[in-house]
């Protein structure tokens, strides 16, 4: 009955859903490019391992057990020891015409953010170069470099040369330096040798007696997450240790999440306010209209639960049609978004977009509402006395 009566008066049924939807689809849409835009940005921030990271800066002397302290925090997601800032420079040499002077070198290990799209060399004599670096080389996977390093020890000058198979190339977009990514030992094997001792991983039995590595100058540390970057520099700063990171970037995300929020907020709350006081009005006046057919109702039989039940399917029929209506509107409308505005973002890049659990929740937002209305209706249309359609007569 309540959905032969919808088709009955179909004309003040379009008026309800016409309303409804020019407040549904706005706002979707809206909320869409709010969460699209910012999403895209923190996945982009999240995507560059480089925002997570944490530079140390100057020259310390850190034992193990500080080392470890760092490491076992919740903050950090990856740290490994450095050398002295002079020590991390090699130069790289495939032959006399392919070369790289001065390189990068950089330790690394299993759970390097950089490294998650290629292997993390396990041996000793693996190395993953950078993108320019390789191409200055002329090499890919699987080929055979070598590195070499020089010293001046009892007046003489002495080079040291160690053949590096490469496991991997990482992306100009991770490292665009010229560089090569190595174990930590042969990190400090190039250190020591520098410092003019025997080093036997390159084999060198010339200078000082080994020494048995104690203490490192600094440490390679990246956040487990952009939001533990500065709870991380704030306990560096504890320590009296100065760093470097990417806190303006993330900040400036923030600031456009709730300069975001704030905007749909305000927007949204005027839209649903108008969307009650509309439904309010339009149920309301709808009942007014009704009054004779609600008594006639009341006087067949039609106990007060039923009247509350017919006014309740109405509106809830009235507010998924809207709501199905607007959800349309709205992926034609972000998919107009994503085309125009996206043509010159990345692939894979939106603008507007929504998952579907917001969908769920929007749908769950819109229902309440139309509950609540049609409960104020359903008050009004209770007291309608049976006895109103006789007097009509």
């Amino acid at each position: 009955m309540a959905l032969r009566d919808l088709i009955h008066d179909r004309k003040v049924a379009l008026c309800i859903i016409f309303s409804l939807i020019a407040v549904i689809a706005p706002l979707l849409l809206l909320f869409g490019l709010k969460n699209g835009i910012v999403s895209q940005l923190r996945h982009q921030l999240l995507d560059d391992p480089r925002t997570r990271e944490v530079r140390m800066t100057g020259n310390g002397n850190y034992d193990f057990a500080w080392l470890d302290k760092l490491a076992r925090r919740s903050e950090v997601g990856f740290s490994i020891p450095l050398t002295r800032s002079l020590n991390t420079q090699a130069d790289l040499v495939r032959d006399g015409q392919h070369f790289v002077p001065g390189a990068e070198v950089i330790p690394t290990a299993k759970g390097d953010p950089l490294l998650q799209d290629v292997r993390a060399p396990v041996k000793d004599s693996d190395t993953v170069l950078s993108a320019s670096a390789a191409r200055r080389l002329g090499v890919q996977t699987g080929d055979i470099l070598r590195l070499m390093v020089s010293r001046k020890s009892e007046g003489k000058n002495q080079r040291a040369t160690f053949a590096l198979t490469v496991t991997g190339v990482l992306d100009d977009a991770k490292f665009s330096r010229q560089g090569a990514f190595i174990t930590l030992p042969l990190l400090v094997a190039l250190e020591d040798y520098r410092d003019g001792f025997q080093v036997p991983l390159l084999g060198v039995s010339d200078g000082k007696p080994f020494r048995e590595r104690t203490r490192y100058s600094r440490a390679r540390i990246y956040a487990s997450s952009i939001d533990d970057v500065s709870l991380l520099a704030r306990w560096l700063e504890t320590q009296n240790i100065e760093a470097i990171t990417q806190s303006a970037q993330i900040e400036s995300v923030r600031a456009i999440d709730r300069v975001l929020g704030i905007i749909f907020g305000v927007i949204a709350w005027i839209s649903a306010s108008g969307c009650i006081a509309s439904l309010v009005g339009a149920f309301i006046a709808n009942i007014d209209r009704k009054r004779k057919d609600m008594a006639v109702l009341r006087l067949l039989g039609f106990r007060r639960r039923s009247v509350t039940l017919f006014i309740i399917i109405q509106a809830l029929c009235l507010t998924g049609v809207s709501y199905g209506l607007g959800v349309i509107i709205y992926l034609l409308g972000s998919a107009l978004f994503n085309h125009v505005l996206g043509s010159s973002l990345p692939d894979q890049a939106f603008v507007c977009h929504l998952d579907p659990l917001h969908f769920i929740a929007a749908l769950l937002c819109v229902l309440a509402v139309a509950l609540g209305v049609a409960a104020i209706g359903a008050l009004r249309a209770l007291k309608i006395e049976p006895a109103e359609s006789l007097r009509e007569i």
